[in-house]
């Protein structure tokens, strides 16, 4: 693959996260990432493939998460992080750590898309 081709891919993974569209975009990069060890691609566009790659897994946990938590938040006001990734990982939705489940919380309530309270290792869900 030339240049011109993965800077093409490049946007268009960057069109389908637009779109809401992470595991389509996931893939797309997952390929690119394969053509990018054994090509040698520019510095800049490798980092900007391993930064959508990066963004797209991230925003993807999100919106599995947010997801998640409006439908627990239905029937229950709290849930732990252990608990809620453990109901993830049984809905084989995502496989993740704690800490990371617990970045990717933090950074849905600093996007505005869920406003709740943590509580220790906690999330208080009655504020949905």
């Amino acid at each position: 693959m030339d240049t011109q081709d993965f800077v093409e891919k490049l946007s268009e993974a960057s069109d389908l996260m637009a779109g809401e569209k992470y595991k389509e975009a996931i893939i797309l990069l997952e390929k690119l990432k394969k053509i990018d060890e054994k090509g040698e691609f520019d510095y800049n566009l490798t980092h900007k493939l391993y930064q959508l790659l990066s963004n797209s897994h991230s925003l993807y946990n999100q919106k599995i998460i947010l997801t998640y938590l409006r439908d627990i938040s239905k029937q229950q006001k709290s849930i732990t992080f252990s608990e809620l990734n453990k109901v993830l990982k049984e809905n084989k939705e995502l496989d993740i750590e704690d800490a990371i489940l617990r970045r990717e919380v933090e950074i849905l309530i600093l996007r505005n898309l869920l406003n709740c309270k943590l509580e220790g290792n906690k999330i208080v869900l009655n504020l949905l």
